[in-house]
């Protein structure tokens, strides 16, 4: 395997190198390798310490503002404010001294402390939006600098409820971001999209950085979501990067967008134990409207079929489901002392599904700690997570299928209380007792960053990170009679490890007038992923399951069993730089480039240049616009390129395929005995390279009345070329039936304006509240490709196997149905479809392009409303201009079926004049409205003081929520949920939009108490 190694050596070495530079550079510094100064003090004098106290409160409702931080200025002594607004800190007395006392939307103040033992202060509300941090990739800014479209999600700002993955606490958050649920299971895939999807094959998917580790987007898993690892509740900020002048940075990972995640830190001064308890209580929202037992018995005659009938009433979709529960524990430890800050957590969550034999569970642990050392010139971060999750899947397709289609006049159970056993098909209940998918993984994230003040204005910082996951997937069939079954065991094995070397520097200085910030770095990473499976068939019936005893399996055979495996190993070198500059607070500028090399590409391509420009101009700071309405007021616009390496490893390498038969090797004496042979199934193709997506951004950010009213206004435009597609080759006479290419002149755009308003009061009687919202308004197009369509999206069900849903069709967005027009019966009851060529027949080339599953408008709303020691936080989320494909009422919901006693919807009967004998193919039938209007989360807390009931000794804060998620969506769509995107990936290509039996989504209760000591 040394061709995989493609620049492993010399890049390490370099990576290695870099690092080394950095220690000579701090071992050169002022502070190392210098005896003390003569005149050091070897008695230190006795330094006398007192104790100041007092109360921060809100200057507009007099009310305590709890959280606030109170630090000695000049030193990392601090501590931070109680439930009840109070603070305590020891001082020095020998020298004078000054408090800094800050929070997050409130104008910072500085109070010389003199001879004072109590400091009451009142702090008056800022403009928070232009004050906030937000982090930009290696390094931060506060939003009034910045020159691109980022958008910072804090904490308090999240949605609630049961959260398994931080995507979820976005949703409806951002503009031009569209979080989709795969499905309602329990740590199911989310569907992340900034501004719009960009390739055929490389999905849209952006990168995650967790505390400076760019993670590997691929699965470490079984079938869940490879983030759920993460506890939420250890998440401080969310920052997303959304036009190329801020990805560039991330280059060639960056033509998706970039989402950052930072975690909590320890404050100095300030210590704290948080635990928090929650249970959540969820059942099906939205069962689908199958026949009941009696409407079963009117309809199958009405048709025409053969009732059997066993005086049943049976609601298989209540029978496979339950009232489910989840539970939530955390236990977070905070605080630090002079030089050492930490933050360390524990967190449990339990969740079951709401249809049986579902559940994810997880356990986490964090630990956070920064020391400084050498009069805090020398800093060292430390983040370390290990979680576990458990999985258990029931066969999801298979068990919703059954149980819309079962006849309901069928018991459930027999009279001894077992699942009922009838001829003719398969109790649900039998498939729920028979089937299971487990899966257990392991997962380490941790990174070591020191960092350096070389001098005044320069700084130097290492960052070493490693990511490792190990996981265990078991495939179970129980042994059964009746149904006679085989007992099977599939075991699946999985590795995932990604190694990190950064090194840069940053320089900061101002001139006047002028400041510039400079950025200098190198990043080497690795990536290994190694997966091997086996299995065992023919487990008698036992009670002893297949995963506790592989032994007991009868069938080992190579012909049945044969054991399987693959390593993949990738390597991404980097070179980067950007720089800031500042004039007179008013002209701002970001240039930057980053320079990837990836082992994913071709030898003649293997590096990649990513570039970005961004200008911004504070209209608020021009002397002619002061005394104006405005608060604030800025400009900004830029352009850049991005880079795409989400493809498969190796396509630029041949590969070959050694067997025994006719394709690869032909009688060398007469007969039909072949020798074995070795055969191209790929061509090499080293001129493959980057898909680059070119994106322009021009943005206007305003604020009025202080920043009470605030928000921005964002026009971009994001073409992607270079598409990267496998096809067949034009000559029809070659080695290998397809080949890698990249598509020349093909393009993938999309464009749209987002608009994002917030509006906050506060009142002088204690009332506080906010209502904002964001709304994107996005069209994608698809344009040269030299294909008249690109197939996508396979349907599943009874005759219609091979048929696909979606089309990438010249002109139209990505995600666009593909399908026969259908234009109803004809006098038999058959269905007809528009001959839209008009060569007098209906073929597949009378296809149409009928509308997109991607949304042309994304919409969201969000307010909150508090009162003394009440709050309450809602979130509405949106979209329109979309289709979905109900492939599940197309493989099940039709007269056909009914006819044959197989249980469906009214949709089934919908058309009188259809025939029993109808097939129902893949068409614009069962294309339907996707939009909808859902209230996502409704939160109300109470915050209460511990001295009103007399338990405030150690206790600080206490607080009780009770949470609402999925409480109502308003929509056209018939299916289980309209949020829905079923995978039906054709070669790796896409699909969008459609819904086959997926799992249900939830409506959701949770009740929670925080304690705070």
């Amino acid at each position: 395997m040394k061709h995989l190694y493609l620049f492993s050596a010399p890049r390490l070495a370099l990576s290695i190198w870099c690092t080394l530079v950095g220690c000579l550079a701090i071992a050169g510094s002022p502070v190392f390798g210098k005896p003390y100064p003569a005149d050091f003090p070897h008695v230190l004098p006795v330094v006398i310490d007192r104790t100041v106290s007092g109360r921060v409160t809100d200057a507009t409702t007099n009310e305590a503002l709890a959280g606030c931080t109170v630090l000695l200025k000049g030193s990392s002594k601090g501590t931070t404010t109680d439930a009840n607004g109070d603070f305590r800190l020891v001082i020095p007395d020998d020298k004078p001294a000054t408090l800094v006392i800050g929070f997050i939307g409130f104008v910072q103040q500085e109070i010389v402390v003199g001879a004072q033992t109590t400091i009451n202060v009142s702090l008056k509300p800022s403009a928070a939006e232009l004050t906030q941090v937000v982090v930009v990739g290696y390094g931060t800014a506060t939003q009034r600098d910045m020159t691109g479209s980022v958008k910072s999600i804090k904490s308090t700002d999240f949605n609630r409820g049961i959260i398994n993955s931080p995507e979820q606490l976005l949703q409806g958050k951002v503009a031009g971001v569209n979080v989709t649920s795969a499905s309602g299971e329990p740590g199911s895939a989310q569907s992340i999209t900034i501004r719009g999807p960009g390739g055929v094959r490389t999905g849209s998917t952006p990168l995650f950085v967790l505390d400076g580790i760019p993670l590997d987007n691929s699965s470490t898993g079984g079938a869940t979501n490879p983030l759920n690892f993460l506890n939420p509740q250890d998440i401080e900020a969310i920052d997303v990067l959304k036009d190329a002048s801020a990805t560039a940075i991330y280059g060639a990972r960056g033509a998706n967008g970039v989402v950052l995640i930072t975690t909590k830190k320890g404050k100095a001064g300030a210590s704290s134990i948080n635990l928090s308890a929650n249970v959540g209580i969820s059942n099906l929202t939205r069962p689908l409207a199958v026949f009941s037992a009696d409407e079963y018995r009117r309809q199958v005659v009405a048709v025409g079929g053969v009732l059997d009938d066993q005086k049943g009433n049976t609601d298989w979709q209540k029978e496979i489901s339950r009232q489910a529960i989840t539970q939530n524990y955390n236990l977070a430890f905070s605080g630090g002392a002079d030089k050492l800050t930490y933050y360390a957590s524990f967190g449990v969550q339990n969740q079951e599904g709401i249809l049986k034999n579902s559940k994810l569970n997880r356990y986490t642990g964090r630990i956070n700690a920064t020391q400084k050392f050498l009069d805090d010139r020398l800093s060292l971060d430390v983040n370390l997570t290990a979680s576990y999750t458990l999985n258990e899947r029931p066969p999801i397709e298979s068990l919703i299928g059954g149980a819309i289609s079962a006849n309901p006049t069928y018991p459930a159970y027999d009279a001894t209380g077992a699942p009922y056993k009838y001829q003719g098909g398969t109790n649900p209940l039998i498939t729920l007792a028979l089937q299971k998918d487990l899966t257990t993984i392991n997962r380490v994230v941790a990174n070591l960053s020191p960092s350096y003040k070389l001098t005044k204005d320069l700084v130097y910082k290492l960052n070493l990170g490693v990511d490792n996951s190990n996981s265990v997937r078991d495939l179970q069939s129980l042994a059964n009679a009746v149904p006679q079954q085989d007992g099977r065991l599939e075991s699946i094995y999985l590795t995932n490890r990604n190694l990190l070397i950064e090194n840069y520097f940053t320089y900061t200085k101002g001139f006047g007038s002028h400041n510039l910030t400079a950025l200098l770095g190198h990043s080497y990473q690795n990536f290994y992923i190694q997966g091997r499976s086996w299995s065992v068939n023919k487990f008698p019936i036992s009670p002893i399951e297949p995963i506790y005893n592989p032994g007991l399996g009868q069938d080992l055979s190579l012909a049945n069993n044969r054991p399987g495996g693959y390593a993949i190993q990738n390597e991404l070198q980097s070179f980067f730089g950007r720089v800031n500059y500042q004039y007179k607070d008013r002209y701002l500028l970001t240039a930057t480039v980053r320079a990837d090399g990836s082992s994913k590409f071709g030898a003649n391509n293997k590096y990649g240049v990513f570039p970005s420009l961004s200008v911004g101009w504070r209209l608020s700071e021009e002397p002619f616009m002061q005394g104006s309405l405005f608060s604030d007021l800025k400009l900004r616009a830029g352009y850049g390129l991005t880079g795409n390496q989400e493809i498969p490893s190796k396509i630029t390498q041949a590969l070959f395929t050694s067997q025994v038969g006719p394709t690869t090797s032909y009688p060398l004496d007469g007969t039909t005995s072949y020798p074995a042979g070795t055969s191209y199934t790929r061509l090499a193709n080293p001129d493959i390279q980057w898909e680059v997506s070119g994106q322009a951004d021009a943005g206007l950010d305003f604020g009025f009345f202080n920043g009470a009213l605030y928000g921005s206004v964002d026009y971009f435009r994001k073409v992607s070329s270079k598409i990267l597609l496998e096809v067949i080759p034009a000559d029809p006479v070659q080695p290998a039936s397809t080949y890698w290419t990249n598509v020349p002149n093909m393009t993938i755009t999309n464009q749209g304006v987002e608009v994002d308003l917030n509006y906050r009061y506060t009142s002088g009687q204690g009332l506080r509240f906010s209502i904002g919202g964001n709304i994107t308004f996005i069209n994608n197009e698809v344009r040269n490709s030299p294909y008249s369509v690109i197939t996508s999206g396979s349907a599943t069900g009874s005759g219609l196997t091979s048929a696909t849903i979606n089309g990438y069709v010249n002109g139209q967005p990505i995600g666009t149905f593909f399908l026969k027009d259908f234009t109803g019966f004809d006098d038999k009851g058959i269905s007809t479809y528009r001959d839209a060529d008009g060569d007098g027949i209906v073929t597949d080339k009378d296809r149409i392009s009928a509308g997109s599953a991607l949304p042309t408008k994304q919409f969201n709303i969000n307010g909150t409303l508090a009162y003394r020691g009440f709050d309450l936080a809602v979130n509405f989320n949106g979209v329109s201009g979309n289709k979905l494909y109900d492939n599940t009422a197309n493989a099940n919901f039709y007269k056909l079926r009914l006819s044959k006693g197989i249980n469906t919807t009214p949709e089934a009967i919908q058309f009188a004049n259809e025939s029993i004998n109808n097939s129902a193919p893949v068409s614009t039938r069962f294309l339907k409205d996707g939009g909808f209007f859902r209230l996502n989360n409704a939160a109300l807390g109470y915050t209460l003081n511990p001295k009103r009931i007399g338990i405030n000794k150690g206790i600080t804060g206490i607080r009780l929520s009770a949470t609402g998620q999925n409480l109502f969506v308003i929509t056209n769509y018939n299916g289980y949920d309209p949020e829905v995107n079923t995978d039906r990936t054709i070669n790796g290509i896409s699909s969008y939009g459609i819904d086959y039996l997926s799992y249900p989504k939830a409506r959701t209760f949770v009740f929670g108490l925080n304690l705070t000591f």
